[in-house]
Protein backbone atom coordinates (compact mmCIF):
# COMPACT_ATOMS: atom_id res chain seq x y z
CA UNK A 1 0.00 0.00 0.00
CA UNK A 2 1.32 3.41 -0.94
CA UNK A 3 0.72 6.21 1.61
CA UNK A 4 0.35 9.63 0.01
CA UNK A 5 1.03 12.59 2.32
CA UNK A 6 -0.46 15.96 1.57
CA UNK A 7 -2.01 19.01 3.18
CA UNK A 8 -5.80 18.93 3.13
CA UNK A 9 -6.07 22.41 1.64
CA UNK A 10 -4.07 21.25 -1.41
CA UNK A 11 -6.32 18.30 -2.24
CA UNK A 12 -8.11 20.05 -5.12
CA UNK A 13 -4.89 21.38 -6.66
CA UNK A 14 -2.73 18.26 -6.36
CA UNK A 15 -5.11 15.29 -6.44
CA UNK A 16 -8.04 16.40 -8.57
CA UNK A 17 -8.73 12.86 -9.78
CA UNK A 18 -9.33 11.73 -6.19
CA UNK A 19 -11.43 14.68 -5.00
CA UNK A 20 -14.78 12.97 -5.49
CA UNK A 21 -13.60 9.79 -3.82
CA UNK A 22 -12.16 11.68 -0.84
CA UNK A 23 -15.16 13.94 -0.27
CA UNK A 24 -17.80 11.25 -0.81
CA UNK A 25 -16.19 8.21 0.77
CA UNK A 26 -13.25 9.01 3.04
CA UNK A 27 -13.61 9.63 6.73
CA UNK A 28 -11.15 10.44 9.47
CA UNK A 29 -9.74 7.29 11.08
CA UNK A 30 -11.14 5.15 8.27
CA UNK A 31 -14.46 3.51 7.49
CA UNK A 32 -15.34 0.04 6.20
CA UNK A 33 -15.46 0.09 2.42
CA UNK A 34 -14.17 3.68 2.14
CA UNK A 35 -10.65 5.04 1.66
CA UNK A 36 -9.13 5.92 5.03
CA UNK A 37 -8.44 9.61 5.72
CA UNK A 38 -6.31 9.94 8.87
CA UNK A 39 -5.23 13.19 10.49
CA UNK A 40 -1.89 13.90 12.12
CA UNK A 41 -1.59 17.56 13.04
CA UNK A 42 -1.99 19.68 9.90
CA UNK A 43 -1.50 16.65 7.64
CA UNK A 44 -3.87 14.04 6.32
CA UNK A 45 -2.99 10.60 4.95
CA UNK A 46 -5.00 8.79 2.29
CA UNK A 47 -4.31 5.06 1.99
CA UNK A 48 -3.71 4.47 -1.73
CA UNK A 49 -4.27 0.96 -3.05
CA UNK A 50 -2.02 -0.38 -5.80
CA UNK A 51 -1.90 -3.40 -8.11
CA UNK A 52 0.65 -4.28 -10.77
CA UNK A 53 -0.21 -5.82 -14.15
CA UNK A 54 2.47 -7.38 -16.34
CA UNK A 55 2.64 -6.14 -19.93
CA UNK A 56 2.28 -9.04 -22.39
CA UNK A 57 3.86 -7.14 -25.28
CA UNK A 58 4.10 -3.56 -26.50
CA UNK A 59 1.90 -4.13 -29.55
CA UNK A 60 -1.02 -5.38 -27.45
CA UNK A 61 -0.54 -2.60 -24.91
CA UNK A 62 -0.66 0.10 -27.62
CA UNK A 63 -3.86 -1.53 -28.83
CA UNK A 64 -5.31 -1.44 -25.32
CA UNK A 65 -4.36 2.22 -24.75
CA UNK A 66 -5.87 3.20 -28.10
CA UNK A 67 -5.02 6.01 -30.51
CA UNK A 68 -3.75 9.02 -28.54
CA UNK A 69 -4.54 7.06 -25.34
CA UNK A 70 -8.28 7.29 -26.03
CA UNK A 71 -9.06 3.94 -24.38
CA UNK A 72 -6.81 4.72 -21.41
CA UNK A 73 -8.74 7.92 -20.71
CA UNK A 74 -12.02 5.99 -20.88
CA UNK A 75 -10.77 3.52 -18.28
CA UNK A 76 -9.40 6.20 -15.97
CA UNK A 77 -12.66 8.13 -16.06
CA UNK A 78 -14.94 5.10 -15.65
CA UNK A 79 -13.07 3.47 -12.76
CA UNK A 80 -11.47 6.51 -11.14
CA UNK A 81 -7.96 5.06 -11.20
CA UNK A 82 -4.53 6.38 -12.12
CA UNK A 83 -2.48 4.25 -14.51
CA UNK A 84 1.26 4.57 -15.01
CA UNK A 85 3.59 2.47 -17.15
CA UNK A 86 7.02 1.65 -15.74
CA UNK A 87 9.07 -0.64 -17.96
CA UNK A 88 7.03 -3.82 -18.49
CA UNK A 89 4.63 -3.17 -15.62
CA UNK A 90 1.41 -1.21 -15.32
CA UNK A 91 0.69 0.35 -11.93
CA UNK A 92 -3.00 0.78 -11.10
CA UNK A 93 -3.61 3.13 -8.16
CA UNK A 94 -6.60 4.61 -6.39
CA UNK A 95 -7.96 5.25 -2.90
CA UNK A 96 -10.78 2.82 -3.82
CA UNK A 97 -9.64 -0.79 -3.39
CA UNK A 98 -12.42 -2.19 -5.58
CA UNK A 99 -11.57 0.23 -8.40
CA UNK A 100 -7.94 -0.89 -8.33
CA UNK A 101 -8.87 -4.56 -8.39
CA UNK A 102 -11.31 -4.09 -11.25
CA UNK A 103 -8.80 -1.96 -13.15
CA UNK A 104 -6.15 -4.67 -12.90
CA UNK A 105 -8.58 -7.31 -14.13
CA UNK A 106 -9.73 -5.05 -16.98
CA UNK A 107 -6.18 -4.45 -18.26
CA UNK A 108 -5.40 -8.18 -18.08
CA UNK A 109 -8.53 -9.03 -20.08
CA UNK A 110 -8.02 -6.31 -22.70
CA UNK A 111 -4.38 -7.31 -23.24
CA UNK A 112 -5.36 -10.94 -23.75
CA UNK A 113 -8.17 -9.93 -26.10
CA UNK A 114 -5.82 -7.74 -28.15
CA UNK A 115 -3.17 -10.46 -28.23
CA UNK A 116 -5.63 -13.22 -29.17
CA UNK A 117 -7.76 -11.42 -31.74
CA UNK A 118 -4.98 -9.47 -33.45
CA UNK A 119 -7.43 -6.83 -34.68
CA UNK A 120 -7.51 -3.28 -33.32
CA UNK A 121 -9.69 -2.80 -30.26
CA UNK A 122 -12.44 -0.23 -30.73
CA UNK A 123 -13.88 2.18 -28.15
CA UNK A 124 -17.00 -0.02 -28.19
CA UNK A 125 -14.89 -3.05 -27.23
CA UNK A 126 -13.38 -1.16 -24.32
CA UNK A 127 -16.71 0.30 -23.23
CA UNK A 128 -18.29 -3.16 -23.25
CA UNK A 129 -15.40 -4.57 -21.18
CA UNK A 130 -15.73 -1.73 -18.67
CA UNK A 131 -19.47 -2.38 -18.33
CA UNK A 132 -18.91 -6.09 -17.70
CA UNK A 133 -16.38 -5.32 -14.98
CA UNK A 134 -18.60 -2.76 -13.28
CA UNK A 135 -21.82 -4.78 -13.40
CA UNK A 136 -20.49 -8.21 -12.47
CA UNK A 137 -18.86 -8.15 -9.05
CA UNK A 138 -19.28 -11.91 -8.75
CA UNK A 139 -16.92 -12.31 -11.73
CA UNK A 140 -14.07 -10.28 -10.29
CA UNK A 141 -13.95 -12.38 -7.12
CA UNK A 142 -13.12 -15.57 -9.05
CA UNK A 143 -9.35 -16.21 -8.98
CA UNK A 144 -7.90 -16.24 -12.51
CA UNK A 145 -6.65 -19.45 -14.08
CA UNK A 146 -2.87 -19.24 -14.41
CA UNK A 147 -1.69 -20.73 -17.70
CA UNK A 148 1.69 -20.42 -19.41
CA UNK A 149 3.47 -17.30 -20.62
CA UNK A 150 2.23 -15.23 -17.69
CA UNK A 151 -1.33 -15.29 -19.00
CA UNK A 152 -4.34 -15.31 -16.73
CA UNK A 153 -7.71 -16.53 -17.98
CA UNK A 154 -10.75 -15.04 -16.23
CA UNK A 155 -14.48 -15.59 -16.70
CA UNK A 156 -16.21 -12.68 -18.41
CA UNK A 157 -19.84 -13.28 -17.41
CA UNK A 158 -21.68 -14.41 -14.29
CA UNK A 159 -22.48 -17.74 -15.96
CA UNK A 160 -18.83 -18.30 -16.81
CA UNK A 161 -17.85 -17.41 -13.23
CA UNK A 162 -20.16 -20.11 -11.92
CA UNK A 163 -18.72 -22.56 -14.47
CA UNK A 164 -15.13 -21.90 -13.33
CA UNK A 165 -16.16 -22.41 -9.70
CA UNK A 166 -17.78 -25.74 -10.52
CA UNK A 167 -14.72 -26.80 -12.55
CA UNK A 168 -12.60 -26.28 -9.45
CA UNK A 169 -14.99 -28.10 -7.13
CA UNK A 170 -16.30 -31.15 -8.99
CA UNK A 171 -14.51 -34.18 -10.46
CA UNK A 172 -17.07 -34.56 -13.28
CA UNK A 173 -18.72 -31.51 -14.86
CA UNK A 174 -21.31 -31.23 -17.64
CA UNK A 175 -21.56 -27.83 -19.36
CA UNK A 176 -24.14 -27.03 -22.03
CA UNK A 177 -24.77 -23.82 -23.96
CA UNK A 178 -24.72 -22.16 -27.39
CA UNK A 179 -21.64 -21.42 -29.47
CA UNK A 180 -19.30 -18.74 -28.16
CA UNK A 181 -20.02 -19.14 -24.45
CA UNK A 182 -16.53 -20.44 -23.61
CA UNK A 183 -17.57 -23.99 -22.65
CA UNK A 184 -14.47 -25.66 -24.05
CA UNK A 185 -12.06 -22.72 -23.77
CA UNK A 186 -12.53 -22.37 -20.00
CA UNK A 187 -12.36 -26.14 -19.49
CA UNK A 188 -9.05 -26.22 -21.38
CA UNK A 189 -7.74 -23.25 -19.35
CA UNK A 190 -8.58 -25.02 -16.08
CA UNK A 191 -6.86 -28.21 -17.32
CA UNK A 192 -3.74 -26.31 -18.44
CA UNK A 193 -3.61 -24.60 -15.05
CA UNK A 194 -3.78 -28.00 -13.35
CA UNK A 195 -1.06 -29.32 -15.67
CA UNK A 196 1.14 -26.38 -14.76
CA UNK A 197 0.72 -26.16 -10.99
CA UNK A 198 -1.16 -29.18 -9.64
CA UNK A 199 0.96 -32.05 -10.89
CA UNK A 200 -1.58 -33.88 -13.03
CA UNK A 201 0.05 -36.37 -15.37
CA UNK A 202 -1.60 -35.39 -18.64
CA UNK A 203 -4.32 -33.47 -20.45
CA UNK A 204 -6.55 -35.38 -22.87
CA UNK A 205 -8.84 -33.50 -25.29
CA UNK A 206 -11.45 -35.58 -27.08
CA UNK A 207 -13.90 -34.88 -29.89
CA UNK A 208 -16.24 -37.11 -31.89
CA UNK A 209 -15.51 -36.98 -35.63
CA UNK A 210 -19.12 -37.41 -36.70
CA UNK A 211 -18.57 -35.65 -40.03
CA UNK A 212 -16.47 -38.63 -41.07
CA UNK A 213 -18.72 -41.10 -39.32
CA UNK A 214 -15.81 -41.93 -36.97
CA UNK A 215 -14.44 -43.92 -39.95
CA UNK A 216 -11.26 -42.06 -40.78
CA UNK A 217 -9.46 -44.74 -42.76
CA UNK A 218 -10.54 -43.48 -46.18
CA UNK A 219 -8.99 -40.05 -45.60
CA UNK A 220 -5.46 -39.39 -46.95
CA UNK A 221 -2.37 -39.17 -44.70
CA UNK A 222 -1.35 -40.68 -41.37
CA UNK A 223 -3.53 -40.67 -38.26
CA UNK A 224 -2.63 -37.12 -37.28
CA UNK A 225 -3.35 -35.80 -40.77
CA UNK A 226 -6.71 -37.58 -40.81
CA UNK A 227 -7.98 -36.23 -37.50
CA UNK A 228 -6.48 -32.72 -37.47
CA UNK A 229 -9.43 -31.03 -39.27
CA UNK A 230 -11.87 -32.36 -36.63
CA UNK A 231 -9.66 -31.49 -33.66
CA UNK A 232 -8.47 -28.07 -34.87
CA UNK A 233 -10.68 -26.08 -32.42
CA UNK A 234 -9.02 -27.84 -29.49
CA UNK A 235 -5.54 -27.06 -30.83
CA UNK A 236 -6.61 -23.41 -31.20
CA UNK A 237 -7.54 -23.22 -27.51
CA UNK A 238 -4.25 -24.80 -26.46
CA UNK A 239 -2.24 -22.47 -28.71
CA UNK A 240 -3.75 -19.49 -26.88
CA UNK A 241 -2.39 -20.76 -23.54
CA UNK A 242 1.14 -21.90 -24.37
CA UNK A 243 3.66 -21.28 -27.11
CA UNK A 244 3.99 -23.65 -30.06
CA UNK A 245 7.33 -25.11 -28.94
CA UNK A 246 5.93 -26.05 -25.55
CA UNK A 247 2.77 -27.51 -27.10
CA UNK A 248 4.84 -29.60 -29.52
CA UNK A 249 7.12 -30.82 -26.72
CA UNK A 250 4.24 -31.73 -24.39
CA UNK A 251 2.52 -33.67 -27.16
CA UNK A 252 5.76 -35.52 -27.94
CA UNK A 253 6.11 -36.35 -24.23
CA UNK A 254 2.48 -37.55 -24.15
CA UNK A 255 1.56 -34.95 -21.54
CA UNK A 256 -1.03 -33.50 -23.92
CA UNK A 257 -3.12 -35.73 -26.14
CA UNK A 258 -5.77 -34.66 -28.65
CA UNK A 259 -7.72 -37.62 -29.98
CA UNK A 260 -11.03 -38.57 -31.63
CA UNK A 261 -13.53 -40.26 -29.35
CA UNK A 262 -13.21 -43.63 -31.10
CA UNK A 263 -9.61 -43.94 -29.86
CA UNK A 264 -10.64 -43.83 -26.18
CA UNK A 265 -11.94 -47.39 -26.04
CA UNK A 266 -10.23 -49.77 -23.64
CA UNK A 267 -8.23 -47.09 -21.80
CA UNK A 268 -8.10 -46.07 -18.13
CA UNK A 269 -6.60 -42.62 -17.49
CA UNK A 270 -5.16 -41.83 -14.05
CA UNK A 271 -4.19 -38.34 -12.83
CA UNK A 272 -5.51 -36.77 -16.01
CA UNK A 273 -7.85 -33.96 -17.02
CA UNK A 274 -10.11 -35.31 -19.76
CA UNK A 275 -12.32 -32.98 -21.81
CA UNK A 276 -15.00 -34.13 -24.24
CA UNK A 277 -16.02 -31.42 -26.72
CA UNK A 278 -19.11 -31.49 -28.98
CA UNK A 279 -20.62 -34.09 -26.65
CA UNK A 280 -24.07 -33.69 -28.22
CA UNK A 281 -22.72 -35.74 -31.14
CA UNK A 282 -22.04 -38.84 -29.05
CA UNK A 283 -24.43 -41.76 -28.75
CA UNK A 284 -25.48 -43.10 -25.34
CA UNK A 285 -23.04 -46.00 -25.64
CA UNK A 286 -20.19 -43.67 -26.60
CA UNK A 287 -20.95 -41.40 -23.64
CA UNK A 288 -20.93 -44.37 -21.26
CA UNK A 289 -17.63 -45.54 -22.75
CA UNK A 290 -16.09 -42.09 -22.34
CA UNK A 291 -17.20 -41.51 -18.74
CA UNK A 292 -15.89 -44.89 -17.65
CA UNK A 293 -12.34 -44.06 -18.83
CA UNK A 294 -11.91 -42.07 -15.61
CA UNK A 295 -9.17 -43.40 -13.33
CA UNK A 296 -7.74 -42.40 -9.94
CA UNK A 297 -7.03 -38.70 -9.50
CA UNK A 298 -8.67 -37.77 -12.81
CA UNK A 299 -11.28 -35.17 -13.72
CA UNK A 300 -13.73 -35.13 -16.61
CA UNK A 301 -15.46 -32.19 -18.31
CA UNK A 302 -18.21 -32.78 -20.89
CA UNK A 303 -19.13 -29.82 -23.15
CA UNK A 304 -21.89 -29.60 -25.74
CA UNK A 305 -24.74 -27.69 -27.35
CA UNK A 306 -27.97 -29.65 -27.49
CA UNK A 307 -29.25 -27.45 -30.35
CA UNK A 308 -26.42 -28.53 -32.66
CA UNK A 309 -26.86 -32.32 -32.88
CA UNK A 310 -25.36 -33.80 -36.08
CA UNK A 311 -26.32 -37.42 -35.40
CA UNK A 312 -28.78 -39.28 -37.65
CA UNK A 313 -32.34 -38.55 -36.57
CA UNK A 314 -32.92 -42.07 -35.24
CA UNK A 315 -29.97 -41.90 -32.83
CA UNK A 316 -30.29 -40.54 -29.31
CA UNK A 317 -27.81 -37.88 -28.17
CA UNK A 318 -25.52 -39.21 -25.46
CA UNK A 319 -25.34 -35.76 -23.88
CA UNK A 320 -29.10 -35.40 -23.37
CA UNK A 321 -29.29 -39.00 -22.19
CA UNK A 322 -26.49 -38.56 -19.63
CA UNK A 323 -27.96 -35.36 -18.21
CA UNK A 324 -31.15 -37.29 -17.39
CA UNK A 325 -29.52 -40.53 -16.22
CA UNK A 326 -26.99 -38.86 -13.94
CA UNK A 327 -29.12 -36.02 -12.58
CA UNK A 328 -29.34 -37.51 -9.07
CA UNK A 329 -25.60 -37.92 -8.56
CA UNK A 330 -24.67 -34.92 -6.41
CA UNK A 331 -20.94 -35.28 -7.03
CA UNK A 332 -21.45 -34.41 -10.70
CA UNK A 333 -21.54 -30.69 -11.51
CA UNK A 334 -23.91 -29.21 -14.07
CA UNK A 335 -23.73 -25.75 -15.64
CA UNK A 336 -25.96 -24.31 -18.35
CA UNK A 337 -24.69 -21.22 -20.15
CA UNK A 338 -26.98 -18.96 -22.17
CA UNK A 339 -27.04 -16.14 -24.71
CA UNK A 340 -25.82 -13.66 -22.10
CA UNK A 341 -22.59 -15.67 -21.76
CA UNK A 342 -21.59 -15.38 -25.43
CA UNK A 343 -18.20 -13.67 -25.56
CA UNK A 344 -17.31 -13.86 -29.25
CA UNK A 345 -17.93 -10.94 -31.61
CA UNK A 346 -20.99 -9.01 -30.43
CA UNK A 347 -22.84 -10.02 -33.62
CA UNK A 348 -22.68 -13.71 -32.62
CA UNK A 349 -25.15 -13.12 -29.80
CA UNK A 350 -27.54 -11.31 -32.14
CA UNK A 351 -27.24 -14.12 -34.71
CA UNK A 352 -28.09 -16.75 -32.09
CA UNK A 353 -31.05 -14.69 -30.93
CA UNK A 354 -32.30 -14.27 -34.50
CA UNK A 355 -32.15 -17.99 -35.26
CA UNK A 356 -33.86 -18.91 -32.00
CA UNK A 357 -36.60 -16.38 -32.68
CA UNK A 358 -37.27 -17.67 -36.21
CA UNK A 359 -36.89 -21.40 -35.66
CA UNK A 360 -38.59 -23.74 -33.25
CA UNK A 361 -35.53 -25.39 -31.76
CA UNK A 362 -36.43 -28.79 -30.38
CA UNK A 363 -33.17 -30.47 -29.31
CA UNK A 364 -33.06 -34.04 -30.48
CA UNK A 365 -33.24 -36.44 -27.57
Amino acid sequence: MLLTLFRLRNIIEVYQAEVYQVLSGACVDGNAGAPALRREGLYYYIAMEEQIVSVLNTRSLRNVFGASDEHLRMIRKALGVRVTLEGTRLFIRSADREAVRKGAILFEQLQQLADREGALLTPDDVSRAISEIQLSDEITHIPPMEVYGGKRIRPKTAGQAKYVEVLRQKEIVFCTGPAGTGKTYLAVARAVEALRVEGIRKLVLVRPAVEAGESLGFLPGDLQAKINPYLRPLFDSLADMMDQDMLTRYMAEDRIEVVPLAYMRGRTLNRAHIILDEAQNTTSLQMKMFLTRMGEGSRIVVCGDSTQVDLPSHKKSGLSDALVRLQNIEEIGRVELGQGDIVRHHLVQRIVEAYEAEEDYSPRE
